[in-house]
């Protein structure tokens, strides 16, 4: 924990696997993989842009990158954000109404953390949500569950994967589990 203090360890381990098949089927039927990662680039000149002195000590310059297991592909849409939420202060909103998306499902890190904050901001802006819950985690299983029943309870639709993997089945007519 030293190195990385905010680390997920083998809950960020357990969700590798289902978020691949999340992503192949979303793949499958044409729905865009939208990633989101903390602004780190250089050029991006964020240097004092911290939410809290807390949060301002220093990180490795790979700690943000997107993990090998979910290199983004052709077609992608990568958001870099300098706060928890994907929405806040990036231009996302717009874009997923350029697409013409009204909703969205939603797995990553931390449950508690920069989940959370995007899911309170897509329903604060009219956004149906669909959280993926073996495709989230965060530092302790209580966190994650708790936060999961909230945000069930409030703002979005929180779904076994296998449920959302079955629904996009459904969209493409494909008999074979992905």
């Amino acid at each position: 924990m030293g190195e990385f203090p905010s680390s997920c360890g083998e809950n960020a381990w357990n969700a590798i696997e289902p978020t691949q098949r999340l992503f192949k089927a979303a793949r499958a039927v044409g729905i865009p993989i939208i990633y989101s990662t903390t602004e780190a680039r250089k050029e991006a000149n964020v240097g004092k842009a911290y939410a809290t002195s807390r949060q301002n000590k220093p990180k490795s310059d790979d700690v943000w990158e997107i993990k090998e297991e979910f290199t983004p592909q052709e077609g992608d849409l990568i958001v870099y954000k300098q706060r928890a939420s994907a929405f806040y202060g990036t231009p996302l909103i717009a874009q997923l109404h350029q697409m013409g998306i009204q909703s969205v499902i939603v797995c990553g890190e931390s449950t508690s953390g920069c989940v959370r904050a995007s899911v309170v901001d897509a329903y604060s802006n009219g956004i149906h949500v669909a959280v993926a819950e073996q495709c989230c985690f965060d530092r302790s299983e209580l966190s994650h569950k708790v936060n999961l029943f909230d945000m069930h309870h409030k703002y979005a639709d929180v779904m076994h994967v296998d449920e959302i993997v079955k629904h996009l089945h459904g969209l493409s007519g494909l008999k074979e589990v992905i």
